[in-house]
């Protein structure tokens, strides 16, 4: 079968190969074997070839966290039942290849209403928005902050804070040709290029300060972020596009914000796999509805994803979806 292989560590443009490997082995006890129909790119994956989970992550390696396929084999102890059903293959990274074997408790079953192309973006950014902001958004939230809001998760933040009445404030860098989606949903949008930032967060917040924060960013941002999250407020940290860490005394809380360091891989891995059908229902509902949707930037088969990962389509605004088949 095809599949994207990375053998040591590095850029994921500079490492990642594609080529013929051997078929996964028939699937063990309480296993399947799915057939990939779309899998996407995420900044994860990028993060996880580049060696910075070494403790967890072994070489070579297929990357992929997120796709849907749908179930080609079962092993003893699973239904033939569920031969030929359409499943989000979760918890381990191997989506860029034709076939994944893993255990069937870790497959997600995709309602028959939801497409291939938005189901397979149902995962990364979806479930993490849907989760904090059910986790962290208490009713009565107004004075709420977003950095990164010109991106695909900043845009499902405000989709869902927008539906319980709440209009974010948004937080960019102000890149040329890059604006949040659906400008009508965001009370303000703050450029952080532009002197005077933070006096302007501080007036548009009000004399209550920030109540929550959502910051992917990390760095000198996300630690002026956190500084203005008023006493009692929470700042919720998951990502680290910057590529630094918050300064020390951002990850302590100084100044009487509580500051959560959110991470999807714990939610999700928390009762291996079992809660996995309730913990998606709301994003599958979120799906139907049209909400929480992903632009499609360009469709490749795995031959042409290397080649589209070094000449990226510019300016072309959404997300790689690879189709392994093709």
């Amino acid at each position: 079968m095809l599949a994207a292989v990375v053998d040591a560590p590095g850029p994921l443009a500079d490492v990642l190969t594609v080529r013929e490997v051997p078929p996964p082995p028939a699937p063990g006890a309480g296993e399947v074997v799915v057939r990939m129909l779309a899998s996407t790119v995420n900044p994860s994956d990028a993060v996880t070839v580049s060696g910075a989970y070494r403790t967890r992550t072994s070489f070579p390696m297929v990357p992929g966290f997120e796709g849907v396929g749908v179930i080609d084999a079962v092993g003893p102890g699973v239904p033939a039942a569920v031969l030929g059903r359409r499943v989000l293959p979760l918890g381990s990274a191997g989506a860029w290849q034709q076939y994944k074997r893993l255990a069937h408790s870790w497959c997600v079953p995709v309602p028959d209403d939801i497409p291939d192309d938005v189901a397979c973006f149902a995962y990364v950014n979806p479930l993490t928005a849907v989760t904090m902001v059910e986790r962290f958004c208490r009713p009565g939230v107004r004075h709420v902050v977003v950095t990164a809001a010109t991106s695909a998760i900043g845009r499902h933040l405000a989709e869902l804070l927008s539906e319980r009445g709440v209009a974010p404030i948004g937080v960019v860098r102000g890149t040329p040709g890059r604006t949040v989606a659906d400008p009508a949903r965001w009370r303000a949008v703050i450029r952080t290029d532009e002197p005077g930032w933070r006096e302007r967060l501080r007036a548009v917040t009000g004399p209550h300060g920030i109540e929550v924060a959502f910051d992917c960013v990390g760095g000198a941002v996300g630690g002026d972020v956190c500084a203005l999250t008023a006493h009692g407020g929470v700042f919720v940290h998951y990502g680290l596009l910057s590529g630094r860490p918050l300064p020390a005394e951002s990850r302590t809380g100084h100044g009487g914000a509580r500051v959560e360091l959110f991470r999807l891989r714990d939610t999700v891995h928390q009762d291996a796999g079992r809660h996995l059908p309730e913990l998606f229902a709301p994003v599958f509902e979120h799906l139907r509805r049209g909400r929480l949707h992903t632009a499609v930037a360009a469709r490749v088969g795995l031959g042409g994803l290397v080649g589209h990962l070094r000449n990226p389509a510019a300016g072309r605004p959404g997300k790689i979806l690879i189709e392994p088949q093709r």
